[in-house]
């Protein structure tokens, strides 16, 4: 009987400059900034509040690095405040705590990112201690924005790779998260890690870098090219489930079988920005799977909480109880 219960996670720790746009501009001309606010950004950031918000009930708790300055500062109260153990999260005075400039085009929720990597780029796999933890669920993001845990060694194995073994070997089920980044480092740095991976997410972008199909092409609602890439996906090695979404839903792709669950419909004026909301909806998933409920409960959930997150500009304002959350789905219906 498996009696670990909790979710760990790691990897950028960021706080977000988000900042509202009246437009988004062209080079060298100028946009008004309507509202600016400082916010939790990085996938464990992200999805650990988020499981706050929504009401977990199992122990949250973060690893990674931040700098020892006012940003640290801000996420070690935040976390506290949340209720995140944060044992394992670490300071340096070699770098900054790592920031993004979040630029939120007001009228369409798009955003684009200007990062600062920071005390990110030095986690490294010695920072990750997994005897020190009783949790059921290691959650890892994100990769190709994580300098160390990205850097492949002579035998082809990068540190996230060896990061993800030493998670499993002391019995934690893995999950793991990408950055949209737009180079070729997707197949070199993702696909060594996949073979240690049990939950595995990336929206279209990812994987259609990942797999070299056209999933972005092929739109939210072909499955059978859906399929396909997921199936990849699950060749490559991950070991359980494989979840590409996109804004029109999230396709969930296993050997077992494969299921969709089309997003929640949100009022173009209800939308604050789209910033997180793919956090949002792991962190949705993350909750159901931690509770041993059926995937497709999961994924309900995951796609409610990701429509939560649109209603603020920044990745976890809006994000509420779980109950609170589905109860989108029944005011709104799905995108079918």
């Amino acid at each position: 009987m498996n009696t670990r219960s909790g979710l760990l996670a790691g990897g950028n720790w960021v706080v977000d400059h988000v900042k509202l746009l009246n437009t988004w501009p062209p080079q060298d001309s100028l946009a008004t900034i309507a509202s600016e606010s400082i916010a939790n950004g990085g996938a464990p950031y992200n999805v650990l509040k988020d499981l706050a918000a929504l009401g977990a009930t199992f122990p949250l708790a973060g690893v990674g690095m931040i700098g020892r300055d006012a940003f640290g500062d801000h996420i070690l109260d935040d976390c506290r405040r949340c209720g995140i153990n944060t044992a394992q999260l670490q300071r340096t005075d070699r770098q900054p705590t790592s920031y993004t400039d979040v630029m939120t085009v007001q009228s369409t929720g798009r955003r684009t990112f200007f990062h600062r990597r920071g005390a990110n780029a030095l986690l490294g796999p010695e920072h990750f201690d997994f005897s020190q933890t009783s949790a059921k669920l290691f959650h890892l993001g994100y990769l190709l924005l994580l300098d160390r845990l990205d850097e492949i060694d002579a035998s082809g194995v990068t540190g996230a790779a060896r990061v993800l073994t030493a998670a499993r070997a002391a019995g934690l089920r893995t999950s793991l998260d990408c950055v949209s980044d737009n180079s070729d480092r997707f197949v070199p740095v993702a696909r060594p890690a996949l073979p240690h991976v049990d939950y595995f997410f990336a929206n279209d972008f990812e994987a259609t870098r990942l797999t070299g199909i056209s999933v972005l092409d092929a739109g939210g609602r072909d499955h059978a090219t859906l399929r396909a890439a997921a199936h990849r996906l699950l060749e490559f090695g991950v070991r359980e489930w494989v979840f590409i979404h996109s804004p029109e839903g999230v396709f969930a792709g296993s050997r077992a079988g494969d299921l969709w669950q089309a997003s929640v419909r949100v009022r173009p004026e209800d939308i604050r920005g789209a910033a997180g909301a793919g956090d949002a909806l792991a962190a949705g998933i993350l909750m159901g799977l931690h509770d041993d409920a059926p995937v497709a409960q999961a994924l309900r959930l995951g796609v409610c909480v990701a429509a939560a997150s649109l209603h603020d500009p920044t990745c976890s304002g809006s994000i509420r109880p779980s109950a609170e959350c589905l109860r989108l789905a029944e005011q709104f219906g799905f995108n079918e």
